[in-house]
C-alpha cells in the first residue's frame, strides 16, 4: 500500500524540512556519485557538522554563501549546511567568467565562497577586492595552487566538517534561502530572491504532480542537471517532500555515454533533462543499453522540439517524456505534465498551489485558445530582484509574475508556450542574454557595434549569433572576434557564429533592430 501523498507546505524553513525528512525516511535513502555511495544518515551527520563549522568560521544568519562547484555531494551538503546555519546560498555555474563571477560576488555582498581546487584560481581572481568576502572554503587538496595567487584566507572544507554537531538556527520561511543570478536584456545579471517557502512550495508542487496517478513510486533517479541552476536546485529540494526512501545517482557533468552507462548500471527509473541532452542521447546507440527500468524523462529548461520527443519515445518504447515549464523567478515550476497525462506540444498544467493566466496586450485575461503573456502567482514566486525595486515592481505587477513569455491554454487547461517576448536565448538549457555579450564585444577597440540574436540549433535548441560592425580600416576577422569573446565570456555564452556587417540595422528611434537581424538568418 502506498504512503499517502505529502501534505501541503507548512511554512517551515528548508533546514527544518530537511530534519523532518531525515526523521521520516530514517536515513535509508542513498546517493551514488562516481563509484561512491552515501547513506542518508551519513549525509545528515556531515550536514550537521558542516553547519556548525560554518558558524564557528563566522557565518551569520542571513549572509550569502556563493557556491561555485561542479556537481558533487559537497554541493548539496553546502546548501543544507548553510540553511541550517541560518545563511542563504548563492549558487553559480562554474562556467562563469572571472568578470561575471566578480559581479555576483560584489552584487550579492557574499561573505564566503565554496569551491574546489580546479576553480580556485578563478575564484581568487574574482574575489580580490570584494570587501564583504571573508574567506574561500575549498573542498579538496590545494597543494598545487600557486601561493602567489592566494589573495584571500582559505578554509578547508574537511576541517569545517570536523566540527561537532550543532543546533539548527531558526529562520522564518519567508526569509531568503537562495539568491540566484539571472540576466536581462537591459543590463547585467540580477539576483532573484527565493525564500524558503518559494523553493519548498515549488518542490512540493512538483512532487505532488508526479504522484497524481497510479504510477508506482520512483525509487531510482538520475540527476545530470547542474545543481547551480534553478531547475537542478528545485529537483534536489524535491527530496525533502519524499514519502519513501529512494536512490539518487548524481552526475558531475552531463555526457551522453556516461548517462546511458549510469542509467543501465543503476536501473534508473526517472531522469530530469533539458532538450539538448535528449538530442545528444539520440546521437548514441541507446538501444545497446539496458534501459528497461526507465519509465519517464522530465524535460524542461527550454522548448522540446516535437520531432526530438517523438524519436526518443520511438526508440525507447514505454518511456514517457513529460514536459514542464518554469523560470528562475518561479523557482523553476509553472506547469508540469504528470505521468500518463502528457499532451504533445504542451508543457502540461499548473500544479497544485500555482495559478496561471494568459493576459492580452490590453491587460484583460485572454480567452481560451488566445495568445497572451503568461502570468503566474503562488507561494513559489520570487520575493523580488536583489536591490532592484523598480524591476521587481515591474515584474510583479498586480500580484502576478509577468514572465515575458507568450502562451495559450487549450480547452482542457493544458498550457502551450508560443514564443518569448524577451530577447532571451536559451542555449543548451542555459539562459544567455544578448546585452551581456554585446557589452563584452564592444570593449574591443576595433568593434563599434554589436547585435546578438539566437538561431535555431538541432542540438542545443538555440545558438548565439553575433553581428559585428568594425572600425573603418580594421583587419579583425570573424575568428578573431570568436576568440576575443571566448576569453571574456563563459562557454555557454560566447558566440560561435560571428558575421561582420557594414552597419547594424536600427529602428526609427535608433535602437538596434533585432527583428532585422533575425531576418538575415
Amino acid at each position: 500500500m502506498r504512503t499517502p501523498m505529502v501534505t501541503e507546505p507548512t511554512g517551515l524553513s528548508l533546514a527544518r524540512l530537511t530534519e523532518l525528512a531525515w526523521d521520516r525516511l530514517g536515513g535509508a535513502s542513498t546517493t551514488h556519485f562516481e563509484g561512491a555511495s552515501f547513506s542518508g544518515l551519513q549525509l545528515a551527520t556531515r550536514v550537521r557538522r558542516l553547519a556548525e563549522g560554518f558558524r564557528s568560521a563566522g557565518l551569520k544568519p542571513g549572509e550569502r554563501v556563493v557556491v561555485c562547484m561542479a556537481n558533487c555531494p559537497e554541493v548539496g551538503l553546502t546548501y543544507s549546511a548553510v540553511w541550517r546555519a541560518g545563511g542563504a546560498t548563492t549558487p553559480v555555474l562554474f562556467l562563469l567568467s572571472e568578470d561575471e563571477l566578480r559581479h555576483v560576488l560584489r552584487d550579492s555582498e557574499a561573505s564566503y565562497v565554496v569551491t574546489t581546487p580546479e576553480f580556485l584560481p578563478k575564484v581568487l581572481a574574482s574575489g580580490a577586492g570584494v570587501s564583504t568576502l571573508r574567506a574561500v572554503v575549498v573542498a579538496g587538496d590545494v597543494s598545487g595552487v600557486d601561493e602567489g595567487q592566494i589573495s584571500l584566507p582559505l578554509l578547508d572544507f574537511s576541517e569545517l566538517e570536523a566540527a561537532p554537531e550543532g543546533e539548527l538556527i531558526p529562520r522564518e520561511s519567508t526569509e531568503l534561502a537562495a539568491l540566484l543570478y539571472t540576466g536581462g536584456t537591459t543590463g547585467r545579471s540580477k539576483g532573484v530572491m527565493l525564500s524558503h517557502d518559494a523553493l519548498s512550495s515549488a518542490a512540493w508542487a512538483a512532487t505532488a504532480a508526479s504522484k497524481a496517478s497510479d504510477e508506482p513510486p520512483t525509487t531510482v533517479s538520475l540527476l545530470p542537471l547542474p545543481l547551480s541552476h534553478v531547475y537542478g536546485l528545485t529537483v534536489s529540494v524535491m527530496g525533502l517532500h519524499a514519502t519513501e526512501p529512494g536512490t539518487s545517482v548524481l552526475m558531475r557533468w552531463f555526457d551522453p555515454v556516461g548517462w546511458l552507462a549510469l542509467a543501465a548500471q543503476h536501473r534508473v527509473e526517472i531522469s530530469a533533462l533539458v532538450p539538448s541532452m535528449i538530442q545528444m542521447l539520440l546521437a548514441q546507440p541507446i538501444e545497446d543499453y539496458d534501459l528497461s527500468a526507465l519509465r519517464r524523462v522530465a524535460s524542461g529548461g527550454a522548448p522540446l522540439a516535437p520531432e526530438v520527443g517523438e524519436e526518443f519515445t520511438k526508440r525507447l518504447p514505454g518511456v514517457e517524456i513529460s514536459e514542464g515549464y518554469g523560470c528562475t523567478e518561479s523557482a523553476a515550476i509553472i506547469s508540469t505534465s504528470p505521468p500518463g497525462m502528457v499532451r504533445a506540444g504542451s508543457v502540461g498544467k499548473p500544479p497544485p498551489l500555482i495559478d496561471v493566466r494568459i493576459v492580452s496586450a490590453d491587460g484583460s485575461v485572454a480567452e481560451t485558445g488566445a495568445d497572451g503573456e503568461i502570468c503566474v502567482r503562488g507561494p513559489n514566486i520570487m520575493t523580488g530582484y536583489w536591490n532592484a525595486p523598480d524591476e521587481t515592481s515591474y515584474a510583479l505587477r498586480d500580484g502576478w509574475l509577468h514572465t515575458g513569455d507568450i502562451g495559450r491554454f487549450d480547452d482542457d487547461g493544458y498550457l502551450y508556450v508560443v514564443d518569448r517576448i524577451k530577447d532571451l536565448i536559451i542555449r543548451g538549457g542555459i539562459n544567455v542574454y544578448p546585452r551581456d555579450i554585446e557589452d563584452a564585444l564592444l570593449e574591443h577597440p576595433d568593434i563599434v557595434g554589436a547585435g546578438v540574436v539566437g538561431k535555431k540549433d538541432a542540438k542545443l535548441g538555440e545558438e548565439v549569433v553575433a553581428f559585428v560592425q568594425l572600425r573603418p580600416g580594421s583587419s579583425l576577422t570573424a575568428d578573431d572576434v570568436v576568440g576575443y569573446a571566448r576569453g571574456r565570456l563563459s562557454a555557454a555564452k560566447y558566440p560561435r557564429d560571428v558575421r561582420i556587417v557594414d552597419a547594424l540595422p536600427l529602428t526609427s528611434v535608433f535602437k538596434l533592430d533585432r527583428k532585422a537581424l533575425r531576418a538575415q538568418l
